[in-house]
């Protein structure tokens, strides 16, 4: 994609957030919890994108606002329980789920039935998430400034695009996820590349 298109995409992906009336409650919830690397991502930014583009005047129902960190210093899943509860209470109109992105692979396995290796960053596994559209985080900065995390950049986002990212997942359990999210039942525009 060309850098001009990537920076428009950005900046209206920054815009979107920043006047939406849910998620920048719940980045500065998720910021309050002084976390070393963040972001609110994957369902949360792509529902945000695809339901403006649809024109839909109330916001997608999400099972959850994923909430991905990463710090090795703890990687117990008690913590990510804990940090679970403390932004329900500070915002609980919003289910979330957090993950230690540090300890996927500590879990994967038993859930998945596949071993996947230590990530490295955030943005590494960001960019191993299940579609490349939703591939993609928020993060609200201390200036109140939003950073994007894009690994495989926003065009398939904004084209309403749904596309395997082979990075994690096989094929099967990206056609089982389509299948499941009814993607063009929910926002009939989307066009799902079929792996």
């Amino acid at each position: 994609m060309h850098p001009d298109r990537d920076d428009t995409l950005t900046a209206e992906l920054i815009a979107l957030a920043a006047k939406s009336n849910w998620l920048r409650p719940a980045l500065v919830a998720v910021r309050e919890l002084g976390l070393p690397s963040w972001c609110i991502g994957a369902g949360a930014i792509r529902n945000l994108v695809w339901d403006r583009l649809h024109g839909f005047d109330d916001p997608s129902a999400l099972a959850d606002i994923d909430v991905a960190y990463f710090d090795a210093s703890d990687m117990s899943i008690d913590r990510d329980r804990q940090l679970e509860c403390r932004l329900a209470a500070a915002y609980p109109a919003l289910a979330w789920d957090v993950k230690n992105q540090a300890g996927v692979h500590l879990w994967y396995e038993s859930k998945f039935g596949q071993a996947v290796a230590p990530f490295e960053s955030l943005q590494e596994a960001v960019a191993s998430w299940p579609e490349v559209a939703t591939s993609v985080g928020l993060t609200l900065r201390a200036d109140d400034s939003i950073e994007v995390i894009a690994p495989h950049g926003l065009g398939d986002l904004f084209a309403m695009v749904v596309r395997h990212n082979p990075t994690r997942v096989g094929v099967e359990t990206f056609r089982k996820r389509v299948q499941e999210k009814r993607y063009q039942t929910r926002w009939p525009r989307v066009i799902v590349i079929s792996a």
